[in-house]
């Protein structure tokens, strides 16, 4: 019998969990009667319990014990720990971006399961990809809690009022469940930590929740949402309601009335971003049929276009057979994989195929401080019970049972011992960033050790010295080479015009260019020059006008 090869993009729960049901099956089946391969292709070795992520920023869980090596969950699969470059469902083939050898690889298949899920769509909110935290992924929550503990220690030294409280104005965007959890875990965190910095007192400390709907939480019944809204807010949490993400930039996040269009800014060197989402962009390269970005199925779970392609979870539109469509949650992703690996399997062995039909079990949400909502079977809980009844079901959801065993132990250790505020530095700082700038937000002022030399890739900017605009500079112009040239202090205060988006390069990378490439430092002493003699003849006109 010819081989046949299903291929599965996506490392979250349906792809990881149709890989797992498909080996368990195929090992029930005689080697006589198919003989399958199936391929798992995921960024990542491991699947990432994502309920758990908001415990990894507060310290209750460690960072370890929220994720589960694929190859435990679906022994047997072939892994590839690439990103994919493209889908070719014309060809039925899968391009891989190199490993460690830089060479492409393409993956031919006769099954295609597209489980990718959704991700941040930073091209929606100018800055997002550049100064907000992403939420999504265990390296988001490792981020995330060094840098709340970086802002502390910052702020426990600092002595201009005003970046101090920008340094403690912590501000999530998003509502739902993952923004919810995140901020409530960090007020949590937050206020234990501050108790080992002198400088700094729980009142210091700003939380703020930016939301687009009319209330928190809208997939919970509204009464359970406004227990969360209350509890937050009694905590000192700040919930901006009909507001949406609208520019983020260093030192502040600006928000839009939904209704007015007014906007408001909130200075803030803390910004997290759970929303917008769009699906990656692969997928839209492909001609599948798609509905608001989601793949169409049937409730078989194959493409209604492309045969032979299937597709699960947030990047799928799944019909529950309830009358609706699925929901972008684990539980169904976790059963929406078991139908997805029996019906590929019946079509290759010419069975009858099953329906997806799934209403949902429940919903969860953690509130921090031991407190959580639910909602289970059609009755709802909250406070200290389902936060107990969220703890429980989430622990029994692990995969795997040494995680479940770790968790719990994590659990029982906070009980008595107090949160981990150390500060692990496993990055180096970027050599070469992006950067956006905010109207009327300033790049560097005038005697600031120089540090970056900057390019305006669009926008606008102002070079103002000793409190007077000299000239206006603009896309493809280079800022702030004359203190990295000199090793001297800025000369200019440089504030935007315009939302301006720049490239930034490091003092040590821009020296290592300057020694080695040859023409740079012929090529930067030239726009060195040119700019100096722009700014004398600026200054000459102005003095003559005054005249």
């Amino acid at each position: 019998m010819e081989k046949q090869r299903i291929v599965i993009l996506g490392g979250g729960f349906g792809g990881v969990y149709t890989a797992s049901e498909l080996m368990r099956r195929i090992n029930r089946i005689s080697k006589h009667e198919v003989d399958i391969e199936v391929v798992l292709v995921s960024e990542e070795n491991y699947i990432t319990f994502q309920p758990l992520l908001p415990e990894v920023v507060s310290g209750a869980v460690e960072q370890l014990h929220v994720i589960s090596p694929i190859r435990r969950i679906a022994p047997g699969v072939v892994l590839y720990v690439r990103h994919i470059d493209k889908i070719d469902v014309e060809n039925k083939t899968v391009q891989l971006a190199p490993g460690r050898v830089p060479r492409t690889e393409t993956i031919p298949y006769d099954h295609l399961v597209i489980a990718m899920g959704n991700t941040l769509a930073h091209s929606m909110v100018p800055g997002l990809y550049e100064h907000a935290i992403p939420f999504k992924y265990l390296g988001d929550a490792l981020r995330l809690r060094n840098h709340v503990v970086q802002m502390l220690e910052e702020a426990s030294v600092c002595s201009d009022p005003e970046e101090r409280q920008r340094l403690l104005t912590f501000t999530v965007a998003g509502g739902g469940f993952s923004g919810v959890e995140c901020i409530a875990e960090m007020e949590d965190f937050l206020r234990k930590a501050v108790r080992s910095f002198p400088n700094i007192s729980e009142t210091d400390l700003r939380l703020i929740l930016v939301q687009s709907a009319d209330r928190i939480l809208p997939e919970m019944k509204e009464n359970l949402a406004n227990y969360a809204d209350k509890l937050l807010r009694k905590r000192g949490i700040q919930i901006v309601l009909d507001h949406r993400l609208h520019e983020v930039s260093a030192d502040r996040a600006i928000v839009m009335n939904k209704a007015t269009k007014e906007l408001e800014v909130i200075g803030s060197r803390t910004v997290v971003a759970t929303v917008p989402t769009e699906p990656h962009s692969v997928i839209r390269d492909t001609p599948l049929q798609c509905e608001k970005g989601r793949i169409v199925v049937s409730d078989e779970m194959e493409s209604a276009s492309h045969p032979g392609v299937w597709s699960l979870g947030d990047c799928a539109a799944v019909p529950s057979g309830e009358g609706y469509t699925s929901p972008p949650t684990a539980q169904y992703a976790v059963r929406q994989a078991t139908v997805c690996a029996e019906n590929i399997l019946a079509t290759i062995r010419n069975q009858p195929r099953r329906h997806f039909k799934f209403a949902g079990l429940g919903k969860l949400a953690s509130l921090g401080g031991r407190r959580a909502i639910a909602e289970v079977f059609g009755f709802t809980f909250s406070g200290f019970f389902a936060w107990l009844m969220w703890r429980t079901i989430y622990v029994e959801k692990m995969p795997g049972l040494d995680r479940k065993i770790r968790v719990f132990i994590d659990w029982m250790k906070d009980i008595f011992l107090p949160r981990d505020i150390t500060q692990l530095n496993v990055h180096d700082e970027q050599q070469v960033r992006r950067e956006h700038l905010a109207v009327g937000q300033i790049l560097f002022h005038q005697g600031d050790f120089g540090d970056r030399l900057y390019f305006v890739v669009d926008g606008e900017v102002e070079i103002e010295v000793d409190g007077n605009v000299v000239t206006t500079i603009g896309k493809g112009d280079v800022i702030g080479e004359m203190a990295l040239l000199d090793h001297k202090a800025r000369s200019a205060t440089v504030k935007a015009v315009k939302p301006t988006d720049l490239v930034s390069l490091s003092s040590d990378a821009f020296d290592q260019i300057i020694k080695y490439v040859p023409g740079a430092a012929n090529a930067m002493n030239k726009i060195h020059e040119e700019r100096r003699q722009r700014n004398l003849a600026e200054q000459t006109a102005d003095s003559s006008a005054d005249e």
